[in-house]
C-alpha cells in the first residue's frame, strides 16, 4: 500500500474536505481534524465490494456466520480475548450503542462520568439524552496523562450511574495499562457503576504498546461492562456505518437487543458484513503498514515542531492517529486559536476545549494523511506562527 499517494477527496461529499467554506470560511483551509483517514481502504475490501456490486441485486440481507467467525477470531488472535458468540451484537455505530446503553443503565437527570479531555461527541450523546456530564479530569504527570482515582472514587461515591471509558484514549493517545484498568474496574464494582468502554481505536496502537480489552480483566468486570468497537476507525470505513458491541451480561444484552429492535436499528447494510469479513480475514498486512506509516508521521511531527515551532509541545502518542498538541504557551483562547488556524495558518485542527474544560490550550491533529499533506500543514502553521510572534 502506497500511503504517500494523494487521493483527491474534494467533490466526494466528504465531511472533512468539502465543508471548508461552510465551517472555516475558506475552501483553502487544509483539514487536519475530523478522525477519518486520507488513505484508500484495503484493496481486499475494495475487491469484495466490486464483486458484490457486480451481482447487481441489493435486497434485504443477513449477516452470515462467516462474518461472526471473523469477529471472534480477530478478538482472539489480535487481542487474546475469547468471546462467546452469544455476547456479540451490532449497531450502526459506537455512538448509537452508547446512546442505547445510556437508556438501559440510567434515567434522565443521572450523572455520567467522562475522563476529560475526551472525545467531544460523548458530551452531545449524554446531554442529548437528558443525562448530566460529570468530568473526572485526567492529570498530566511528567508529560504523560494518568487517571485520577481519588477524584473518580469521589464521583462514584456521590451517585454517578455510569462511567464511559475511552480506551485507547482519544485525544490524549494513552494506552491504558492492565493495572490502571483494574483499578477502574475495582472502583466501579465497589460502587456498582457499570462501564461502557469505547475501544474503537484498539487496533491503532503504536510500537511498544499493547491494548488490553477492559471486559477481559475478570468475569466480574465483564458482567459490569460493555465493550464497543468497529472496523470503521481501523480500516477507514466510516461511511459503512457498522459497529460491534460485546455485552457479557445477559440482562443488559436482552435489553440492548430489545431497544435495537424497537428503533428498527438491528439490520445492517449489504456492505457492512462484507467489509467486516474482508478486513478481519485479509486486512492484517494493510493495518500493520498503516501503523508504521502513522508512527513515521508522528516522528516527523515531533522533529518538525522541536526544530521549527518549539513553543508547541507534542504529547506522547501511544495509540490512535491523533496527535495532541500543547499550545498553551501561545497565550490564545479557544476562539483566538480557531481564528489563527482558519484565517492565518489556513489549517483546521480540532480546538481542545471541545474535549472538556482541561482541553483548553490544546489542539488535536490528524496524522492519517500522506506525509506531503502533513508537511504542508505544518509549514502553514510555522509561517503563521512566525508572523504572530513578529507582530
Amino acid at each position: 500500500m502506497n500511503f504517500d499517494q494523494i487521493v483527491e477527496r474534494r467533490g466526494t461529499n466528504s465531511y472533512k474536505w468539502d465543508l471548508g467554506e461552510k465551517l472555516f470560511g475558506s475552501a483553502e483551509v487544509l483539514p487536519l481534524w475530523v478522525a477519518d483517514m486520507d488513505f484508500p481502504a484495503p484493496e481486499e475490501v475494495q475487491r469484495a465490494f466490486s464483486e458484490r456490486v457486480a451481482h447487481g441485486v441489493f435486497g434485504y440481507n443477513v449477516k452470515p456466520q462467516s462474518t461472526m467467525d471473523s469477529i471472534l477470531a480477530w478478538l482472539k488472535n489480535r487481542h487474546g480475548w475469547e468471546v462467546p458468540q452469544a455476547w456479540v451484537s451490532s449497531s450502526p455505530s459506537v455512538l448509537t450503542s452508547l446512546a442505547l446503553l445510556l437508556e438501559i443503565y440510567t434515567e434522565p437527570g443521572d450523572e455520567v462520568i467522562l475522563q476529560t479531555p475526551v472525545y467531544h461527541a460523548f458530551f452531545g450523546i449524554i446531554r442529548g439524552n437528558g443525562r448530566k456530564v460529570v468530568e473526572n479530569p485526567l492529570r498530566c504527570q511528567n508529560g504523560r496523562y494518568i487517571m485520577d482515582y481519588e477524584d473518580l472514587e469521589e464521583k462514584l461515591k456521590v451517585g454517578a450511574k455510569v462511567l464511559v471509558l475511552c480506551s485507547p484514549h482519544n485525544p490524549v493517545g494513552r494506552v491504558w495499562e492492565p493495572e490502571e484498568l483494574r483499578k477502574v474496574g475495582e472502583l466501579c464494582l465497589k460502587y456498582n457503576v457499570p462501564v461502557i468502554s469505547d475501544e474503537i481505536h484498539f487496533d491503532l496502537v503504536m510500537r511498544g504498546h499493547r491494548h488490553t480489552m477492559f471486559s477481559s480483566l475478570s468475569d466480574e468486570v465483564a458482567q459490569n461492562s460493555v465493550t464497543l468497537f468497529s472496523i470503521t476507525k481501523t480500516f477507514n470505513l466510516a461511511g459503512i456505518h457498522t459497529s460491534t458491541a460485546v455485552i457479557p451480561n445477559d440482562t443488559v444484552r436482552r435489553q440492548f437487543t430489545a431497544r435495537l429492535n424497537a428503533l428498527n436499528l438491528g439490520g445492517e447494510s449489504t456492505f457492512a458484513p462484507i467489509a467486516t469479513e474482508a478486513v478481519y480475514t485479509e486486512g492484517v498486512q494493510w493495518l500493520d503498514q498503516l501503523r508504521e506509516y502513522v508512527q513515521g508521521n508522528y516522528d516527523y511531527l515531533r522533529e518538525f515542531v522541536a526544530e521549527r515551532m518549539p513553543q508547541i509541545k507534542v504529547m506522547p502518542l501511544e495509540a490512535t492517529y491523533l496527535a495532541w498538541l500543547d499550545v498553551r504557551s501561545l497565550g490564545m483562547s479557544g476562539e483566538e486559536l480557531k481564528a489563527w488556524m482558519y484565517q492565518k495558518a489556513k489549517v483546521a485542527l480540532n480546538e481542545g476545549s471541545a474535549f472538556g474544560k482541561n482541553g483548553e490550550g490544546f489542539l488535536r491533529l490528524n496524522l492519517a494523511c500522506p506525509r506531503a499533506v502533513l508537511v504542508e500543514g505544518l509549514n502553514r502553521m510555522k509561517t503563521a506562527l512566525v508572523e504572530k510572534t513578529s507582530m
